[in-house]
């Protein structure tokens, strides 16, 4: 009997293994159908093109052997009475050149227009048309055209355009060639298996974390090397930000000699860390730039428009977004990332830490951070999480945190949040592990020593270290254990990293600013006077709209998100940079949060403890606070929803959580909701995604435009 039984056991799983690797095998033939068929369709549409060539009627400025120089004074070609039907117009270029992007702008006359057509009040015009110099897909330009085209206009460039343009060829009706692209299969593999995984009959919901320990962890580190992986990617694709080089990689500002190179990105105001490092160096704790001699006579140098004038009459400039105080610049950022690691890199090699890597290390902390803890709450404070359950959620909670945004600009400015977030994530995990240790103390230090950290990064972290309460509160005063010796040492475990860190950050301020509590911040030279900011009412509701409740804007281009638009009725200055809509609406997965009553309701009538409903009240609350915080200290900026979306978050996974408790699993119901949390997810997951291909200032898109037109084209591949 126990041979058959395990005869069978065998053959089952057998059975099992040959049923999953039939279904990879048949996802990986649908993700080669759609590359091959699906978006190489240009290339089955243009097959039975018959080609024209338009070279002999090229009459630019100079032809030398078979290319065609195209100039900023001569620019523009134009062909009558062509009399062909016209599918599309192959600009070839000539590959040697430096890669652009060219604006390209086409116009044509068809049997349904007599002549060029424009942009009208109730029509639109021909758009204009992209084309890198150096991408082969993106001169391959498809028309649609009514009949015979007659007359046939095109434009290249525009005052942005490096002149002059070598042409190779120009052609119509040109078939485009087969391309398959690894990048883009592997891209479609990936999100397919994404799919399959989630799938609401997937094994993964068959494995509990609590039960099937082994098989859960495994599945949750390979899904957080993943993340790393696609994290550590995207940051090193916008390579004009990294500030490392190697004999492939940014190779034009390789040293020729060691295998890396780091170099200054972002210009001076970038480098600010870094400058603070050497003046550590040398014993002191403002920066070695001394500001001129206008900027300390001043009686206000605090206003900006002032400072204008100044410069401007003078020619000598002041450095921008730094602390200004008794004739020296300041650094006021979160002084922990020089500590970590601009000064030890200084000191062992003496050259500037490249920001970006600080950035891409904290990531990847809190890639890891965010995981162990949404762990520890899964399997010690609910019964029944699956791994698919716990994926489904831990995903957003770490792509939707504006971790990704922070990532697409690695700098200065990104660096003391994520930095931040990385220790809040960790110092709650490391408390959570004490309250279940029989050694406490050392990771109650731990933890307490992380979340007092972070005001050397971003003091609005501090609003965290409230979940102390809700986490220690039955345990310590509850049943009095802090009256004991050993809990008097544990208590002591919690409070004296943050005594010790208020004491080494007030001394910091002291000996910069005179004073033990003023951060620097109100002395920045920035748009506005800070010292003047104060906090005004009227600040609130514009912040409240733009960070909560603001719709998206789209159009028909990608990444078909644009910049939310801004008005407001106060009337004074807003400090304002582009966003791109409330979080509650831009990620759905938040709309959870309206069921929290109910489901704070349930834990608390089947739980003796009101830990995670403590938890949950205290994320939502101190949520608005920071954002609220932020809109008075500083402004409405993209990156600051990186402060307070991670609370929201966090509160929704614990709440879905619960609802997996109340809910039978094999109801209808639960069916609803799974398939109803998977959309949510979904959506919030394509709306963070895209954010971080939106076309900014710095970025990517506008370093090496033609490599983010080689993103475009990727994408939109009908076009």
């Amino acid at each position: 009997m126990d041979l058959n039984y395990h005869i069978n056991k065998h053959r089952d799983a057998f059975d099992k293994g040959l049923k999953l690797l039939r279904n990879i095998l048949i996802i990986v033939l649908v993700a080669f159908c759609l590359e091959t068929f699906l978006f190489n369709i240009n290339h089955f549409r243009s097959s039975g093109y018959e080609t024209f060539s338009l070279d002999d009627q090229l009459e630019f400025t100079e032809t030398k052997g078979e290319s065609y120089r195209i100039t900023a004074a001569n620019h523009v070609f134009e062909v009558h009475d062509l009399n062909k039907e016209v599918r599309n117009i192959h600009i070839e270029f000539d590959q040697s050149q430096p890669a652009q992007t060219v604006p390209i702008q086409i116009n044509f006359t068809d049997s349904a227009h007599q002549s060029y057509f424009y942009d009208t009040e109730f029509t639109a015009g021909i758009p204009l048309v992209d084309v890198a110099t150096n991408n082969w897909q993106s001169q391959y330009i498809y028309l649609e055209t009514t009949g015979y085209v007659d007359d046939l206009r095109i434009d290249f460039g525009d005052n942005e355009t490096t002149y002059p343009l070598v042409l190779k060829s120009l052609t119509i009706n040109a078939p485009e060639p087969f391309f398959f692209n690894p990048i883009r299969f592997a891209i479609v593999l990936g999100l397919l298996l994404l799919v399959y995984c989630f799938r609401p009959r997937s094994a993964i919901y068959r494995i509990f974390i609590v039960n099937d320990q082994r098989k859960a962890k495994a599945g949750i580190i390979g899904a957080m090397v993943v993340e790393i992986m696609l994290v550590s990617s995207f940051l090193l694709m916008g390579s004009n930000l990294v500030g490392v080089a190697t004999s492939s990689y940014n190779s034009g500002s390789w040293d020729g000699k060691s295998p890396v190179t780091v170099f200054e990105v972002g210009g001076d105001n970038a480098q600010q860390y870094a400058e603070l490092a050497k003046a550590m160096t040398r014993g002191e704790l403002y920066l070695e730039e001394e500001p001129p001699e206008w900027l300390v006579q001043m009686d206000n140098p605090y206003d900006k428009s002032a400072r204008d004038e100044f410069q401007k009459a003078t020619g000598e400039e002041v450095l921008f977004d730094v602390a200004y105080y008794d004739g020296h610049y300041y650094v006021y950022f979160g002084v922990l990332p020089v500590l970590v690691f601009y000064l030890p890199f200084y000191l062992l090699t003496g050259a500037n830490f490249p920001t970006a890597i600080g950035v891409l290390i904290c990531c990847i902390l809190f890639i890891m951070g965010c995981t162990a803890l949404l762990h520890r709450f899964a399997r010690y404070h609910f019964k029944r999480v699956s791994l698919g359950l716990f994926l489904l959620l831990q995903i957003p909670l770490v792509f939707c945190s504006g971790m990704l945004y922070l990532a697409k600009f690695p700098t200065f400015y990104s660096l003391p949040i994520i930095m931040a977030l990385a220790l809040v994530v960790w110092g709650l995990y490391f408390w959570m592990r004490g309250r279940t240790s029989e050694r406490a103390g050392k990771w109650y230090l731990a933890g307490s020593l992380c979340m007092a950290l972070v005001v050397a990064c971003r003091p609005q972290f501090l609003v965290f270290s409230l979940l102390a309460f809700p986490l220690f509160w039955r345990k310590f005063i509850t049943t009095r254990y802090i009256t004991t010796p050993k809990g008097i040492r544990e208590f002591a475990c919690l409070i004296v990293p943050y005594i010790v860190v208020a004491a080494g950050i007030m001394l910091y301020n002291y000996a910069r600013f005179g004073s033990f509590t003023n951060f620097g911040a109100n002395y920045n030279l920035t748009l506005n006077d800070m010292t003047q900011r104060g906090t005004v009412f009227g600040r609130f509701f514009p912040a409240l709209f733009a960070y909560f409740l603001q719709t998206p804007s789209t159009d028909g281009v990608f990444p078909w998100l644009l910049p939310a638009p801004f008005a407001t009725t106060y009337i004074g200055q807003t400090v304002k940079e582009v966003t791109f809509g409330g979080i509650f609406l831009c990620l759905p997965v938040l709309w959870v949060l309206f069921f929290a009553k109910r489901l704070l309701s349930f834990r608390v009538q089947q739980r003796s403890t009101r830990t995670v409903a403590g938890v949950i009240l205290i994320m939502i609350i101190a949520g608005f606070v920071v954002a609220l915080l932020d809109a008075q200290m500083a402004g409405i900026l993209q990156r600051y929803y990186a402060d307070f979306s991670f609370l929201f978050l966090a509160a929704v996974v614990l709440l879905c959580f619960i609802a997996n408790e109340a809910i039978d699993h094999p109801s209808r119901m639960y069916k609803v909701c799974q398939h109803g949390l998977m959309a949510l997810v979904a959506i919030s997951l394509l709306y963070s995604l895209l954010i971080c291909f939106v076309p900014e200032t710095g970025w990517l898109s506008e370093a090496y435009p033609w490599a983010y037109q080689n993103l475009v084209e990727m994408v939109v591949f009908w076009k």
